[in-house]
């Protein structure tokens, strides 16, 4: 097996253990109207109106696939941790309207060129393998004038500690997992061809995180939303 294998069977390995507990959060904060309503707020703003099809890599338990999903968009969400995909199809069960949901590589998506109008992903940008890869591949699956709207932060600004989420091998392969600036992560999405990216704080979200709590294991901060149109 492959160090890239190796590495993503790791990281998969992690998040399927850890799919109750990161659920129990998720059901958690959506159950309280104020984040609901925030997170809810992003993506309106960010987005164009429904009915759009969207694709969301990493969708894990399914944060951002079911909030879209109820809010009337065509939602795909791939991810490749079995685990988080369970939790996710049984909350997609209970909607009239239920996001599609696969095993699926983000790093690779397994789409035609030009399927989506939309592709989004949550706290996804710091744990891919080869980002820069990644990126491309999303640019493709976007048809012409497609928009990337990606929330993330940076999470271990100072380094992971003695203590790696995955393992050693993996860690070394993830660029942005101890990227000291949300500009790391811009500066890629420009690499790979998104025209007119920006970055915009999520100050909302930072309030609701330091009166309502976040995940064991991880610090309030600002975490930052950045868009790129795919150009042909």
């Amino acid at each position: 097996m492959t160090d890239v294998a190796t590495a993503q069977d790791s990281i998969n390995r992690y998040w399927t253990e850890r799919a109750d507990s990161y659920d129990a959060h998720h059901l958690k904060q959506l159950g309280n109207a104020e984040i609901k309503a925030g997170w809810t707020g992003v993506w309106r703003r960010a987005l164009p109106a429904p009915p759009t099809r969207v694709l969301d890599v990493g969708t894990g338990t399914g944060h951002v696939a079911l909030l879209l999903a109820e809010l009337g968009y065509d939602v795909v969400g791939t991810d490749l941790a079995e685990g988080m995909l369970d939790k996710a199809r049984a909350k997609a069960a209970t909607l009239a309207t239920p996001p599609k949901l696969l095993i699926g590589d983000a790093v690779t998506p397994d789409f035609p060129d030009a399927s989506f109008d939309v592709l989004t992903s949550r706290y996804l940008l710091w744990t891919l393998r080869t980002p820069e890869l990644a990126l491309a591949n999303w640019r493709a699956v976007l048809r012409p004038g497609g928009l990337l709207a990606a929330v993330d932060s940076t999470w271990f600004p100072a380094g992971v500690g003695p203590d790696p989420l995955y393992d050693r091998t993996a860690m070394s392969l993830l660029p942005l997992a101890e990227a000291a600036s949300i500009d790391e992560s811009a500066a890629l999405v420009r690499a790979a061809g998104f025209a007119d990216v920006a970055v915009t704080p999520l100050p909302q979200i930072l309030d609701l995180d330091r009166r309502f709590g976040v995940a064991d294991g991880h610090e309030v901060q600002l975490q930052f939303l950045i868009t790129g149109r795919a150009v042909a």
